[in-house]
């Protein structure tokens, strides 16, 4: 068995989310968000629960430090509660929220660990929405904003900043698809989000380096390769399509100031877009979203199988059996990390790249002994881990891992029935409960390397 070094400066981290570990939701002044209201409607969460308890990491953050200091990690991966920070989204800053926050970066920086901040991972606040949200363009001035007063506060601690997680889960699955927060269904307004996103990404990003000099400024996008379920001329076309719908939708605008022609056009015939095309971009806005990124976060999970649907349009169908995907049904293919490290690097030339989220949910089973057996979890850890480290020996400037998640927590529409953790969460005492992917990944960390059996 070999042993695959990583770099000694590599960086080693968890990820969360706010919406997803705080609750606290009425604490010291937060306002609602889009996915406290959403949450609220029967029949959006597949297990009609709330994020409003979630992890409690509201009032047991430092147990939760104890956990990442237990793991050896030198970085945390977090993300700001717009809602708690503007309660309405506007105006002056909640001074307990951010309250909140300096005192969770203050005793990360204590206990050695780098905060990477995340200003925006979807908890848009419920009264920006109630004016119309992402598909409208003063959002972006708010969100500016809201970036501005974080900094203000953080800038001199906090180096590393995403603006964006995931706009494309953002704009595709909350306004045209509906099936995260708003609810919205209109393919149109999700393209209108999708710019205000990229748009409110560089302002920020402006506005960020203007309030901290040395800020690293980056945006973590989701990324899924294709590949074409059958060697079908319309298969394979099917997947340049949701190449250009997933990916190049978001990293050519950021990178060099276009919208991809191929995936207009696409976006037209299929009605998303009038014939006129990107009647939203007004003059200056690819300029304004095209600014240097500093490093590119990717959150990858899986490799997507594309058919052409009867229509033509791409279609994602099951790459394995149930059994052997993950409980999103998601297929377990690590070379696709690989793959989407290198294609970063080759075709968008970034200076840097984060994996800023990796994992798997699997049904875990109860607890033995104060401990949880997860096999297949750290089989998933183990395997991307070495994907990533095959990216790194190609030459791709890989900085960084951070393992999803730290903790169980409400995963979205599916509430609390996927569970990502390295940690358990008892619903009722809230206590951790470390799995065997936990103690794994400590001893990954510890030695800045991973076993491998079968790399050349």
């Amino acid at each position: 068995m070999s042993i695959l070094h990583f770099p000694s400066d590599f960086t080693w981290g968890v990820a969360t989310s706010a919406q997803q570990i705080e609750g606290g939701w009425d604490a010291d002044g937060r306002g609602e968000s889009i996915w406290d209201r959403f949450a609220a409607r029967p029949g959006n969460i597949e297990d009609g629960s709330r994020p409003h308890p979630a992890c409690d990491h509201y009032h047991l953050w430092r147990r939760d430090l104890e956990l990442m200091e237990w793991l050896g990690v030198s970085a945390y991966r977090f993300s700001t509660s717009w809602s708690r920070v503007m309660p309405t989204g506007r105006g002056r800053p909640n001074a307990a929220g951010l309250d909140f926050y300096e005192r969770l970066v203050d005793a990360l920086l204590a206990a050695g660990i780098t905060p990477f901040l995340t200003l925006n991972h979807w908890d848009l606040p419920q009264a920006l929405e109630a004016r119309g949200g992402w598909p409208a363009r003063e959002t972006c001035a708010a969100f500016v904003a809201y970036a501005d007063a974080v900094a203000t506060r953080l800038g001199d601690r906090v180096r590393h900043w995403v603006t964006h997680n995931e706009p494309w889960c953002v704009a595709t699955l909350g306004y045209a698809e509906g099936a995260h927060a708003p609810g919205g269904r209109d393919p149109q307004q999700g393209l209108r989000a999708a710019h205000h996103l990229l748009l409110s990404h560089g302002q920020a990003a402006v506005a960020l380096r203007q309030r901290v000099p040395a800020a690293q400024v980056g945006i973590v996008l989701n990324v899924s390769p294709g590949r074409p379920a059958t060697n079908a001329e319309a298969d394979r076309a099917a997947v340049r399509q949701f190449d250009g719908l997933f990916h190049r939708w978001y990293l050519d605008p950021l990178v060099y100031g276009r919208y991809p022609a191929d995936a207009i056009a696409d976006r037209i015939r299929w009605g998303h877009l009038p014939a006129e095309g990107l009647t939203f971009v007004a003059d200056g806005d690819l300029e304004r979203m095209c600014v240097p990124l500093d490093f590119l976060g990717i959150n990858c999970y899986s490799g997507t199988l594309i058919a052409a649907g009867p229509d033509g349009r791409p279609r994602a169908v099951p790459a394995a059996p149930r059994e052997e995907l993950t409980e999103m049904g998601w297929e377990v293919c690590p070379e696709a990390l690989t793959a989407a490290l290198e294609r970063m690097w080759r075709d968008y030339d970034l200076p840097a790249l984060y994996v800023t989220e990796n994992g798997a949910a699997f049904a875990d089973p109860p607890p033995v002994a104060g401990r949880i057996a997860d096999p297949r979890r750290v089989a998933y850890l183990r395997e991307h881990l070495i994907a990533a480290h095959r990216a790194i020996a190609r030459g791709v400037p890989l900085r960084g891992y951070f393992a999803w998640s730290l903790l169980d927590n409400f995963e979205w529409g599916h509430g609390y029935t996927k569970r990502f953790g390295l940690f358990g969460v008892n619903s009722t005492t809230g206590a951790r409960i470390p799995k065997a992917s936990a103690d794994w990944y400590r001893d990954v960390v510890t030695a800045g390397a991973v076993n491998d059996a079968t790399e050349p």
